[in-house]
């Protein structure tokens, strides 16, 4: 039977994390997934600084999250240590595509939380990419709705969503809870809407 990750005990490194966020004014507001796969959608997603505030959160709390990136990125030692911070390389040029990769993924560990930042860029764009909710539903997990809110300095996530399939309707759902949630650069902050819903720019 597989089971969720337990948090482990205070370290070092947590506490040093810690005493930096809160340096700053941030805090963490974090729900432990209750399942031990799911795919977690951080919105919105607008500087350099939502990487920087993340990772330290991350260890903050000791939270076991992995997240995808390039496969040219993880080349060298640099690879070495975007892999210990969580990072899972994805080839986009294999036939299998970026939805079949992480499928497998699911399939092949016991556990696996993932994030995803379905803008896919840290500019303006009027459409979500919708390789999450593919996924989400290709794997069956639920979509974990992550934050980090640079009004209230919080780094959030208590909510999670099953996607029942039905795109108007869960976007909605998704759309209502990050209406207050506010961007390092507000102006960056598109709308949360798919192109298309044949996952053509699922990506």
């Amino acid at each position: 039977m597989q089971r969720v990750p337990a948090p482990r005990p205070p370290s070092l490194t947590r506490r040093m994390a810690r005493g930096l966020l809160a340096l700053f004014g941030w805090r963490v507001d974090i729900a432990w997934p209750p399942v031990p796969k799911c795919v977690i959608i951080v919105y919105p997603h607008t500087s350099n600084w939502d990487f920087v505030v993340g990772i330290v959160a991350r260890y903050a709390i000791g939270f076991p999250v992995h997240w995808v990136g390039k496969d040219n990125l993880f080349r060298g030692w640099w690879g070495d240590v975007l892999r210990r911070w969580g990072g899972i390389p994805v080839n986009r040029r294999e036939s299998t595509g970026f939805i079949g990769q992480l499928v497998a993924e699911f399939e092949r560990r016991d556990w696996l939380w993932i994030a995803i930042t379905p803008e896919g860029t840290r500019g303006r764009t009027e459409y979500w990419k919708s390789g999450f909710y593919h996924l989400a539903l290709a794997a069956d997990v639920p979509v974990g709705l992550a934050y980090i809110d640079f009004r209230r300095r919080v780094v959030g996530l208590t909510e999670y969503v099953r996607m029942t399939g039905d795109q108007d309707a869960d976007l909605a759902t998704i759309r209502a809870f990050y209406a207050d949630k506010t961007a390092c650069r507000p102006q960056n902050a598109g709308p949360i809407r798919f192109r298309d819903d044949a996952g053509v720019h699922a990506e």
